[in-house]
């Protein structure tokens, strides 16, 4: 479903929101990357940050797949604007369950995009839920387009990331 009547983005331009929900089975995620890959293409990335958004989301679904609740489907939400693209994904799971952020590939995610956040959330509080308090794992990826990354404010901008315990 694409969802053009959202919020002004700041930018002065409406966020395009596509959601896509497919079940979590390997079989499945290369459609989400498909449709990843498609969007970037057509924002205009160039062909190596197209084919680090398609590695991107590809881990992150496949991350989600692991702590999914039983055969829950995965939603991956899509929002498009001038500065570039934001991605949420996520899946139902039992109350308490972390995304497993320690690992090589969480490294390896951060370092293909601009920005990636793992947290617990609930179907209230993430894109195209239904607004329950049904706990959820939620995995945030932000990628700018070229000249369009806020400056750096934050102490996030020297992260060292470390697959080390």
């Amino acid at each position: 479903m694409v969802d053009s009547r959202g919020t002004l983005a700041q930018d002065g331009r409406r966020v395009e929101r596509l959601e896509l929900r497919v079940p979590t089975t390997p079989t499945q995620l290369p459609a989400v990357r498909a449709m990843a890959g498609d969007l970037a293409m057509r924002m205009d990335y160039d062909l190596d940050a197209v084919e680090d958004l398609r590695l991107a989301v590809d881990e992150a679904c496949a991350t989600l797949t692991t702590i999914a609740l039983g055969d829950a489907p995965l939603t991956v939400v899509f929002e498009t604007t001038r500065a570039g693209l934001r991605i949420d994904a996520w899946v139902p799971t039992a109350s308490g369950t972390e995304v497993p952020t320690d690992g090589f590939g969480w490294v390896v995610l951060a370092a293909l995009v601009d920005a990636v956040e793992g947290r617990r959330s609930s179907q209230g509080e993430v894109p195209a839920g239904n607004g329950s308090d049904a706990p959820v794992a939620v995995i945030s990826l932000v990628k700018y387009l070229p000249g369009h990354r806020p400056a750096e404010t934050g102490s996030d901008s020297g992260q060292n990331l470390s697959v080390a315990r």
